[in-house]
């Protein structure tokens, strides 16, 4: 049985990131185990049209403000090897698409693709964000808000980001694919 999903229900008009509500976080493959990391620094723009899948959003994510929990690794992150925060201090996400995505049996609310261009050390490259609209409601100061949950994998190597640590045998230390993750909560008319 197939599900149509249509539009979903949010009121037109300019959305506002709230980045105290919000979190971007990425995760890779260190050895044989997996680093995690949040970005705790970010703006952001959902400007939802009248037909909501003519919608645009846009994203800017303070490189310098990357944490993993170990200063050492950060800085490394930051260096001219990796992220190259001092000639890229950030990275830029722009919608150009959304439209329904096929949703699984265990999808909880109804999903979206998002299209767009990711920007990582002036490299831009498309990638399409895994996007579930959780609803809109007022908060207690009777703001209108929004939630959602977003997910996309991204190879590091597309971004010019070659740095690795050679391994006993064949292996490397990292892992070339970085997923990705959003929980974006916005503040409509901010």
């Amino acid at each position: 049985m197939t599900e149509t999903i249509t539009a979903p229900e949010i009121t037109a008009g300019t959305w506002r990131i709230d980045p105290d509500h919000s979190e971007i976080t990425f995760s890779v493959r260190h050895m044989m185990t997996t680093v995690r990391g949040v970005f705790t620094e970010f703006t952001g723009r959902i400007d939802i049209a009248d037909d909501v899948f003519a919608s645009t959003a846009g994203a800017e994510v303070v490189i310098a403000s990357i944490d993993t929990r170990n200063a050492e690794r950060d800085e490394l992150i930051r260096s001219s090897q990796i992220l190259d925060a001092a000639n890229h201090p950030v990275m830029t996400f722009t919608a150009t698409a959304v439209a329904p995505a096929r949703t699984g049996r265990r999808a909880r609310h109804p999903r979206y693709t998002v299209d767009g261009d990711l920007t990582i050390r002036g490299v831009t490259r498309p990638v399409s964000l895994l996007t579930e609209f959780h609803g809109a409601g007022t908060d207690q100061r009777g703001g209108l808000r929004a939630g959602f949950t977003a997910s996309t994998r991204i190879s590091r190597s597309d971004y010019g980001i070659e740095f690795n640590i050679p391994l006993q045998g064949d292996r490397l230390m990292l892992g070339d694919e970085i997923e990705i993750g959003l929980e974006i909560q916005a503040v409509h008319g901010a």
